[in-house]
């Protein structure tokens, strides 16, 4: 916990201030004295990742907004108006687009993280679900957002993705009218969806604000798993980790540059530089890379409804997994056998986003239900039993005395090294 505000103005507009509305003294002791476990490593820097590329996207959607039409009359060729004769519209188009898979990218590293570390256990639950709610309106957004280009690729996605509602009993045919705004995917369901993909990342940048304070509740979990016991297991967030997570910003950004400026169409359907015709279908459509693991265990149940129950359970899963995992081991490092099978569940994961890019025929359906069955006996079954049955290894008393007992590890075998040479 951050405790009480240190912060000690210096200039009397700062006095001034903090007697009235004290902004500066939150957030000095928010995001500069607030208190990390000293031995956090950079796989912890993807939530400070995640908050720019949160910026970018905003300020880029933004702008974007006001040079684009919201009709199908003139949607696609606004999006080329922007491209050829806004001002640096290529850019922003460009990074607004690739920057949607960056941010994709480092949820995803941030998820598998808090899955490694146990990151979701008491007394961490409710940050968990916050952060799944943001993952679950980033999807929203995601995907209301890939309509917009009114290509056949974006046509046809939300053709498809949206009369999956129609399975719904009872009420699935009014829920799709009502999305669509009519019988079918037109005017008004660009209207609809570019309406919410304009205010969704506002309600995902409140979340996030919550996110940070639940997390400034609990503190940061770390590598080992063990609670803060005293001061010496932790070091002020700046200059220490704003510096570690400042570093692999601008590594993670060098890459989001490279694409942007190399490579700004390696992840686009080229299909959807095509207008949208409601007459030709695609022969194959093809969602976002980001969403092809959900695509995939949807398409492997041979039954519309249960595939999209499938679909949503596996999302729903992950919201309950501070109560499926029975053990009382947080980090994956102390848990042999759960390390294991959390690298089993990631090339999983990534095999089911293969599968979701391929076909639905023949050999991959077959594939996409044996892994997409796998993926829910990790949550459903390997989680619970492995809690009760796995021995964890012994762990250290501390945070403090795992770090200096790596530390004289590492000078034990270089002063070995040099005693060999």
């Amino acid at each position: 916990m951050s405790g009480p505000s240190t912060y000690q103005p210096q200039s009397g507009f700062a006095k001034w201030m903090e007697r009235r509305l004290p902004v500066l003294g939150l957030m000095h002791s928010s995001f500069v004295v607030f208190p990390n476990p000293r031995n956090l490593n950079y796989w912890w820097t993807f939530g400070g990742i995640l908050a720019i590329f949160l910026v970018i996207q905003l300020v880029t959607g933004i702008v974007l907004a006001m040079h684009y039409t919201p009709h199908v009359d003139f949607a696609f060729n606004s999006v080329e108006h922007i491209m050829r004769n806004v001002n640096y519209g290529w850019m922003l188009r460009y990074l607004h687009a690739n920057g949607a898979s960056m941010f994709f990218l480092a949820v995803y590293i941030h998820i598998f993280r808090g899955l490694y570390y146990g990151s979701y256990k008491e007394p961490r639950e409710i940050l968990w679900i916050l952060g799944m709610i943001i993952f679950l309106l980033m999807m929203a957004t995601a995907f209301m957002g890939y309509v917009l280009p009114w290509g056949q690729m974006s046509f046809w996605a939300a053709t498809v993705i949206t009369n999956l509602f129609t399975a719904i009993p009872l009420v699935g045919e009014s829920v799709t009218q009502w999305l669509w705004g009519g019988f079918a995917v037109d005017n008004p369901t660009l209207n609809r969806f570019y309406s919410l993909h304009y205010l969704l990342p506002f309600a995902i940048a409140g979340v996030v604000m919550l996110h940070i304070w639940a997390l400034h509740v609990v503190g940061s979990n770390n590598p080992t798993g063990i609670s803060v016991k005293s001061s010496q297991d932790t070091l002020p967030f700046h200059p220490y980790f704003t510096m570690k997570d400042g570093f692999a910003a601008v590594l993670f950004l060098i890459l989001f540059a490279a694409l942007v400026f190399y490579a700004p169409n390696f992840l686009v359907e080229p299909v959807n530089y095509i207008p949208a015709n409601p007459l030709q279908t695609p022969p194959h459509i093809v969602p976002e890379w980001y969403f092809l693991p959900f695509y995939a265990i949807l398409r492997a149940i041979p039954d519309k409804l249960g595939g999209v129950i499938a679909m949503f359970a596996s999302i729903f899963v992950l919201f309950i997994l501070p109560w499926l995992d029975t053990s009382k081991v947080r980090s994956a490092k102390y848990r042999p056998l759960y390390r294991q099978f959390f690298w089993v569940l990631v090339v999983v994961c990534l095999i089911l986003g293969y599968l979701g890019a391929k076909p639905a025929e023949g050999g991959y359906i077959i594939a996409a239900r044996i892994f997409t069955a796998y993926y829910f006996l990790h949550f459903l079954v390997i989680l619970p039993v492995l809690g009760l049955v796995e021995k964890p290894k012994e762990r250290p008393p501390s945070i403090s005395e795992a770090v200096l007992a790596k530390t004289k590890s590492k000078g034990g075998d270089a002063q070995a090294s040099a005693a060999a040479q």
